[in-house]
């Protein structure tokens, strides 16, 4: 990698047995060689993601599946300091959930709502198994047009793979209600996409970009990100120091 690439934060529990995470370094060598977007690219854990300024210094942040995370606190300090802080964001499967849940947490005043996966016995919950989890199939999803997702994706229909067993459910107004935009509904009207207007770019899918096709060619939505990156780190590099 160069000195002036953009750098990015990959914010999960590495495993070799989580295919998304295998993908990453295919994705990255095919945004270099085919779209010239060179990205430097560094794994953190969810244990250290809640440190203070652990994703500050960074171009772009993206929250990978492998849920549960070691750490749901790291992981949501993460989404909330790229949020506040503008920086470049995107999260894939348990990145929407988690990132939902930040934003419910933080925003919308919703402190007691809980993610199933790892509080199933909660008064609350955000995020609910879903009752077609769709795990290791392809389905249709429908875009709303004007939307970050429709430019992003370059179309109102797309048909992506899923490997998420849980959603959002409850809520979901009052998220629209605080600035949250859903972009993206399954066939049977459910939450795929969630997306941040005025963010410069905040974005998030209940399925996995990182898995379509082979690997050779990114996901519009992983080059989106890509793109974001380098713009970000362009603008950090023409601003005064201090």
């Amino acid at each position: 990698m160069t000195d002036s690439a953009a750098r990015i934060a990959l914010v999960g529990d590495r495993s070799p047995s989580v295919v998304s995470h295998t993908r990453i370094p295919l994705l990255l060598d095919a945004l270099a060689e085919r779209d010239r977007l060179v990205l430097d690219a560094y794994w953190i854990p969810s244990e250290d993601a809640g440190a203070e300024g652990a994703v500050s210094g960074f171009d772009a942040v993206w929250v990978l599946p492998g849920s549960p995370y070691r750490s749901e606190e790291g992981v949501l300090a993460a989404i909330r300091t790229a949020r506040v802080e503008g920086i470049p964001f995107l999260g894939t499967c348990a990145g929407l959930q988690h990132a939902l849940l930040e934003y419910a947490r933080n925003v919308c005043g919703l402190t007691r709502v809980a993610h199933a996966e790892t509080d199933p016995d909660a008064e609350d919950l955000l995020i609910e198994p879903l009752a077609c989890s769709l795990v290791g199939h392809e389905a249709v999803v429908v875009v709303e047009p004007g939307s970050l997702a429709q430019s992003v994706i370059g179309s109102e229909r797309t048909v992506e793979r899923y490997f998420c067993a849980y959603g959002p459910s409850r809520h979901l107004d009052t998220l629209r209600a605080h600035g949250m935009r859903f972009s993206g509904y399954d066939e049977d009207g459910h939450v795929r996409i969630a997306e941040l207007p005025g963010h410069p770019f905040f974005l998030a899918s209940l399925f996995q970009p990182e898995l379509s096709g082979d690997g050779s060619r990114p996901h519009p939505m992983v080059r989106a990100l890509a793109r974001a990156a380098v713009a970000h780190a362009s603008l950090r590099e023409t601003q005064p120091a201090g």
